[in-house]
């Protein structure tokens, strides 16, 4: 079930929002990066890993969302990574009892809420803040983290395979997600984000979104370039110009555009209260 797109990294695109996990090969082990959301998804990678003689060294949650913060048994009892700001997050989230329920609820209408594991959810460590590698014996994996999408969001460079895991970044499908709860300037967050992903960009020759396709050398400085447009446009009330927004979105995938709409008076909501705070 697993596809190469560099030495030593390989990737599973589930059927499930296009939500890639993505194994990185060390020399005791893999380390696994959002490790997927359907049960039987994880427990064949996890017997795939098996069969070509791997175990899961270690595990990294790119961001506090419930589809990046998910295990298997299957895939063992190795320490699972986040960033600080993440890892607290979770801890806020799952100290709610009816968090899981929620999120089984959220699932209902998409018929695979009885295929996703919850009960080893976001068992994760965390790293201490400022931490610059996720420390594993393998390719040296460079966290680079920002605040744009969610509290803690982390994108990681394998710089020796020229691999950027961007998390919920730089996607094809998907437009920029703004985090909106308690943040002071979600837009400058963005923004800000997308320039820690430029200065990465030149050594950059696969590109690996949470949810999408992958990308080779010369779409990356391509998607940063249409997420900012996008973020721009957003901040100046402008209807974007954007393939993944409106009729030329993929099929299945039209539903961003309500994304979309909803960021936009959340946006303009906000204004008006600076506005009138002011």
């Amino acid at each position: 079930m697993l596809r190469q797109v560099a030495e030593g990294v390989l990737i599973h695109e589930s059927e499930f929002l296009q939500s890639n996990a993505i194994v990185v090969h060390g020399r005791a082990g893999v380390l696994l990066i959002d490790p997927g959301v359907q049960g039987h998804e994880m427990a064949r990678l996890a017997n795939d890993l098996s069969d070509s003689g791997q175990t899961v060294a270690a595990g990294f949650s790119t961001h506090p969302h419930w589809d990046h913060l998910l295990w298997h048994a299957q895939l063992g009892t190795a320490p699972r990574y986040g960033t600080a700001r993440c890892a607290a997050t979770v801890r806020d989230q799952l100290s709610d009892p009816g968090a899981k329920a929620r999120i089984t609820a959220h699932l209902l209408p998409t018929g695979i809420a009885e295929q996703v594991p919850l009960d080893l959810l976001g068992q994760i460590t965390a790293l201490p803040a400022e931490t610059a590698q996720i420390p594993w014996d393998g390719p040296q994996v460079r966290i680079i983290e920002h605040q744009a999408h969610a509290p803690g969001h982390a994108a990681l460079f394998i710089e020796e395979r020229g691999v950027l895991v961007a998390g919920d970044m730089l996607s094809d499908v998907l437009i920029p997600m703004l985090d909106l709860n308690d943040t002071a300037d979600p837009i400058e967050d963005y923004l800000a984000a997308l320039r820690l992903l430029d200065d990465v960009a030149g050594d950059v020759d696969v590109l690996v979104p949470g949810h999408g396709s992958v990308g080779g050398a010369d779409e990356v400085h391509a998607r940063i370039d249409q997420d900012r447009a996008y973020v721009h446009a957003l901040r100046d009330a402008h209807v974007p110009s954007d393939p993944r927004v409106g009729p030329s979105a993929k099929p299945g995938w039209e539903w961003v555009s309500d994304v979309h709409n909803g960021q936009a008076q959340r946006l303009a909501g906000r204004s008006e209260r600076d506005t009138t705070s002011g």
